[in-house]
């Protein structure tokens, strides 16, 4: 989800100049090479840059093609060969009947056709054909899930570089606001109505807020690189992001019951079903991999001539009517003792079976709980967005209050300075709660395998 960091707290605490020195950099780079995306470009763009998907596009084409070669493995291997060679020396050939005996040098021309086919296997064809398609299946719902995921990773960053851009907004109105605050100070302290120290201790404040300003500001371009790079975007290259509407629209789940959230889930999840898919395929390994400890038989055909020189006649009398053999027939196969080969075949197949059937188990439970999480994020997503924006209203209120007692001299600088904080606070809390409750449609379609890819 959506980091909830507020503006008053900051991991970088480092001295001024180090900072100053580091906007500059950042903001040098930043002004580089900026390409405008809109929400729907940028998850587009990703989809079809980033290096795991394709990765797994390309593992999903491998696995067309081994469904493809079980497929063609129904139909009979046919092959051809072919030879030339040459011998010196001791001659044997039998012609017309006798038997010659040369020595002398003897060209020889080899051909043949080979045609073999399983008649009967134990079932490990089809066995294997079914797995096949079962894993295929598989491959494009982990593909799908994928996609999902990198959709998910992609509007995470994308609201997170926003949402850094509004509290950087933030934190520059905040800090102009107290620039104004200090040229009044100034008067006041001028016209004797402020002390020296509300004029220090304010402009200790607007060195702070500076800080704050500057830090707010490379939290934004960090965030911003990070999506950049899952965006795999040329070196140099910063996404120039457009704002999306934050209008509060009560998710369609909303209200449903949690059992039939569940049902859902379980219906949709793309990793689900191809964990149950995968578990499919691996029971047709399993049965595949006990067929072959049955008897095979298989029928075959072979057809074989030659051509030699030690013979007078043509080439062609030779090869296609004086030296043709035609072979047909069938072979029976009958496994006695190999080794335990087949057995451990069928041990490791009936342990993958077993580890599929676990990690289906932790996936369900897993998708039961993120449903659960998602849900319930979600609801506290609205009631925190409902209560900032109150707070926000009363804080800004307050300062307003507070800012006029100061400036009639009734409050005093801590009051004034407690206020600013509050308002800050509040104004950042609202923020956060907006692209929180934006985002939490998003989380609740991804638990429940429903959100939409553009591919």
């Amino acid at each position: 989800m959506v980091k909830l960091t507020s503006i008053s707290q900051y991991r970088m605490k480092k001295p001024l100049i180090i900072c100053v020195l580091m906007g500059c950099v950042l903001g040098k780079n930043f002004a580089q090479d900026t390409i405008p995306f809109t929400f729907d470009q940028a998850v587009k763009h990703g989809l079809s840059k980033n290096v795991n998907l394709l990765t797994l596009q390309n593992q999903q084409d491998l696995l067309t093609m081994e469904r493809r070669n079980a497929q063609l493995s129904h139909l009979p291997d046919l092959n051809v060969n072919t030879a030339a060679l040459q011998t010196r020396g001791q001659q044997f050939q039998q012609v017309e009947g006798q038997l010659i005996v040369v020595n002398q040098v003897n060209n020889i021309i080899e051909g043949g056709l080979n045609a073999r086919m399983p008649v009967y296997n134990g079932g490990l064809r089809i066995k294997t054909t079914k797995a096949s398609q079962y894993f295929e299946e598989a491959g494009k719902h982990g593909l799908s899930r994928a996609s999902q995921e990198l959709t998910f990773n992609v509007s995470q960053q994308y609201l997170q570089v926003l949402l850094d851009e509004e509290l950087y907004r933030i934190a520059l109105e905040n800090l102009e606001n107290q620039k104004k605050q200090l040229e009044q100070i100034e008067g006041f302290v001028e016209a004797g109505l402020r002390t020296l120290s509300d004029l220090y201790n304010q402009q200790s404040e607007v060195a702070r807020l500076e800080t704050v300003a500057l830090e707010a500001k490379i939290q934004w371009e960090t965030d911003l690189w990070e999506l950049a790079e899952t965006l795999q975007l040329e070196p140099n290259q910063v996404p120039l992001l457009t704002p999306v509407k934050m209008e509060k629209v009560e998710s369609m789940f909303f209200g449903r019951d949690l059992e039939e959230l569940y049902d859902l889930a379980y219906e949709n999840r793309p990793d689900l079903a191809q964990q149950k898919l995968l578990e499919e395929g691996n029971h047709k390994m399993l049965a595949a991999s006990r067929s072959a400890m049955l008897p095979q038989l298989n029928a075959f055909f072979n057809y074989n001539t030659f051509f030699t020189s030690l013979d007078e006649r043509g080439i062609r009398d030779q090869l296609a009517i004086i030296y043709p053999r035609r072979t047909y027939g069938f072979s029976l196969n009958i496994p006695i003792f190999n080794n335990f080969s087949n057995k451990v075949e069928v041990a490791r197949r009936k342990v993958s079976l077993q580890n599929q059937q676990l990690e289906r188990g932790a996936l369900e439970r897993r998708v039961a709980q993120e449903t659960k999480l998602a849900y319930e994020n979600y609801r506290a997503a609205i009631k925190r967005e409902e209560a900032t924006k109150v707070q926000l209203s009363a804080a800004d209120e307050a300062q307003q209050a507070i800012s006029e007692r100061f400036r009639l001299g009734v409050s005093n600088f801590v009051d004034l300075s407690q206020a600013n904080q509050q308002l800050v606070t509040a104004q950042s809390a609202y923020a956060q709660a907006q692209f929180t409750l934006y985002f939490q449609e998003v989380m609740l379609r991804f638990a429940l395998g429903i959100l939409e890819v553009d591919l």
